[in-house]
């Protein structure tokens, strides 16, 4: 037996050809289910649908001509220098420790000094000792909590946010809607919802996939500095121009009514502002109601971050409300392939993805930078839109692809709820799988295919 391009040919005995086609079909038979399932759909390996990732993301020209016109007409001093230390700031910032957290830890402590005391006095402890011990509870709590600075977005914080945070923002939720976009085609958003939608990155972002049907835009943003910020950029860095998206309506407040739904709600780096997590629950709930399609939810690509995602998930999927408006039950659209428990959240690593784009040129000058973030995207079912093949499910890359001569080196998330290393060869897998993983990337998807009784197939051939 030899193999010549996708073709078996068998030289050998009858009594060996079950033997032979055996072995061909161990090393051809992901091949044989992606001609047979269609899964390029007549793209090329390069554009395969898996492909979600985008070329490195540039702002709008509009928005990035209204932003320079507005950090040049404020002239911020040492702009680049205070951007970068907000940048750093909000990337190492983490979730302030919960009211349980710190009752636990302090019961521990003070169980740990009292045991420490009982040794030195055999006499007993009376209570002078313990107030001192309480003393040295407190004291180890405030040396050893996190202590979250609250930031209050005023005019000029805002404009070090729009120096610091704007394009790599925009960045990242321009690539968590071209999911949606990629992978479902026919939907076509007429309303959107912006929840913290601080300078507007939501709004461009959608409008820049789906300008011609979305008809109103809400942004919900607690500031009114940011707000007035957010206007500026629309209507070219001047407030009395013509915006270059109109039927924007700015709030302050969530809509109160819960009959009120968006075919696209969108929070970005907002719930990590919430520091509280019954504050937050409260919030997913209410974006969730709010959610007649897609809710899409950012944050930065940090342990935190992604933990925060991960409630919001669990908080969607698992706890029922008292009052449903809307019996349609939430699906994981994306990153996840699955709805199990996340194998990396177990591991205590973060779940993220990168997205290259061009920075605002603050100094005439634009680089090339990297936005590293974590992104949850819950649809409302609809089993007709989300049948499954047959005979292959979708594993999401989660790093690096690492290609290599002959084989690629892969780690997926899989249907199952598994983290796997696959080493992808044109042999064992098929030249259209091999093609397909060689020219994906970090956050892109690929098939992977079910096993075969081949023994039972080898019979029914015989």
């Amino acid at each position: 037996m030899y193999l010549l391009g996708s073709r078996v040919y068998v030289k050998c005995t009858r009594c060996h050809v079950a033997l032979c086609l055996k072995y061909a079909q161990r090393c051809q038979s992901s091949a044989a289910h992606l001609e047979q399932d269609d899964f390029l759909k007549g793209a090329p390996h390069r554009k395969h649908p898996g492909v979600i990732n985008l070329k490195t993301v540039r702002l709008p020209e509009q928005l990035q001509v209204a932003a320079q016109s507005v950090l040049k007409r404020a002239d911020v001093k040492s702009l680049s220098e205070k951007a970068h230390k907000l940048s750093n700031f909000l990337w190492s910032r983490k979730r302030a420790t919960e009211t349980s957290q710190l009752r636990e830890k302090a019961i521990l402590l003070e169980k740990k000094f009292l045991e420490q005391e009982r040794d030195i006095h055999a006499d007993g402890i009376d209570l002078k000792l313990e107030a001192q011990i309480r003393k040295r509870v407190l004291s180890e709590l405030r040396r050893t909590t996190y202590h979250r600075t609250p930031l209050r977005y005023d005019e000029d914080l805002g404009l070090v946010y729009m120096a610091a945070r704007l394009a790599g923002g925009y960045a990242a939720v321009l690539r968590a809607l071209n999911e949606i976009k990629k992978r479902d085609p026919v939907f076509v958003p007429y309303s959107l919802l912006d929840f913290g939608s601080g300078l507007g990155t939501g709004t461009w972002a959608s409008h820049t996939l789906w300008g011609d049907s979305l008809k109103e835009y809400v942004s919900v943003d607690s500031s009114g500095d940011m707000n007035t910020l957010a206007e500026q950029l629309l209507s070219g860095g001047n407030e009395e121009d013509i915006p270059v998206i109109k039927q924007v309506y700015f709030r302050q407040f969530l809509p109160v009514s819960p009959k009120v739904q968006f075919d696209l709600v969108i929070a970005a780096f907002s719930l990590s502002e919430l520091a509280a997590l019954d504050e937050r629950v409260n919030v997913i709930f209410t974006l969730w109601r709010k959610t007649n399609s897609y809710l899409v939810l950012v944050e930065n690509g940090t342990k935190d971050g992604h933990q925060i995602l991960m409630e919001a998930r669990d908080t969607i999927l698992k706890r029922e409300e008292e009052v449903q408006h809307d019996l349609r039950r939430p699906s994981v659209f994306a990153p996840c392939t699955h709805e199990l428990p996340c194998p990396k959240l177990i591991k205590q690593v973060p779940c993220n993805f990168s997205q290259f784009y061009y920075s605002l040129p603050l100094l005439k000058s634009q680089e090339r930078q990297q936005e590293k973030f974590s992104y949850l995207i819950i649809s409302r079912s609809d089993e007709e839109k989300h049948q499954k093949s047959e005979h292959w499910d979708m594993a999401r890359l989660i790093s690096q692809v690492r290609r290599r001569p002959r084989h690629v080196q892969c780690q997926l998330c899989c249907a199952n709820g598994e983290l796997k290393q696959l080493a992808v060869t044109a042999r064992c897998h098929g030249k259209d799988m091999y093609r397909c993983a060689r020219s994906s990337d970090w956050g892109d998807l690929l098939p992977m295919f079910h096993a075969e009784d081949d023994d039972t197939k080898n019979d029914k051939m015989q």
